[in-house]
């Protein structure tokens, strides 16, 4: 569900703006909270490494990590996500209910983000989920429709009328769409 494009390096603690602005536009204020900087590329192999050693979390290092998981929705409106960790994102944020109390669930991670004083956004208090998530779900076609307008017609047609499909192909290989693309160019539609 992480962005794998981001480094793992940074030198300084790191100034953090304004993560949700089109879609939690309440909590578009920061706080003067900084988090600490993550350990260098070299600090993260040796702890990596010692697999008997028990990692270290500190109460800040888990509040950063509540964030960035949320931070991960933004993505959601960005047309360059691929569908793949669209469709993960959203599997965790629709979640079954049950799973609402569970660490690290949507609902815990606006619930820590929102109330911790050691977030990296300004207090907010309890956030309502079931808000959040109308809103996601509401802006969902805007944000497929201007995804999807990159792919060829049969690919927005399987989306748009067997999601179900094409999410399980995603999640089996997340390049699958880009392999159909790729040997459909080379061999042509076999039925057009």
């Amino acid at each position: 569900m992480l962005n794998q494009s981001v480094s793992p390096k940074v030198s300084h603690p790191t100034p953090v703006g304004p993560v949700f602005p089109p879609i939690f536009p309440s909590w578009a204020a920061t706080s003067r909270h900084r988090p600490a900087a993550i350990p260098d590329h070299a600090a993260l192999e040796q702890m990596l490494d010692d697999a008997e050693a028990p990692v270290e979390w500190s109460e800040e290092d888990i509040v950063f990590l509540h964030w960035r998981l949320l931070a991960e929705v933004s993505h959601l409106a960005d047309p360059a996500t691929p569908l793949e960790e669209k469709f993960d994102t959203l599997r965790w944020v629709f979640s079954e209910r049950e799973k609402d109390g569970l660490p690290f669930s949507f609902v815990s991670c606006l619930r820590v983000v929102g109330c911790s004083p050691l977030s990296p956004i300004a207090y907010c208090g309890l956030v309502d989920a079931e808000e959040i998530r109308d809103h996601i779900r509401h802006s969902l076609k805007a944000w497929f429709n201007a995804s999807l307008e990159r792919y060829p017609d049969w690919v927005r047609d399987a989306v748009v009328h067997n999601p179900a499909w094409i999410e399980a192909r995603l999640a089996k290989n997340p390049q699958w769409i880009n392999e159909q693309i790729k040997r459909m160019s080379v061999q042509g539609d076999l039925f057009a």
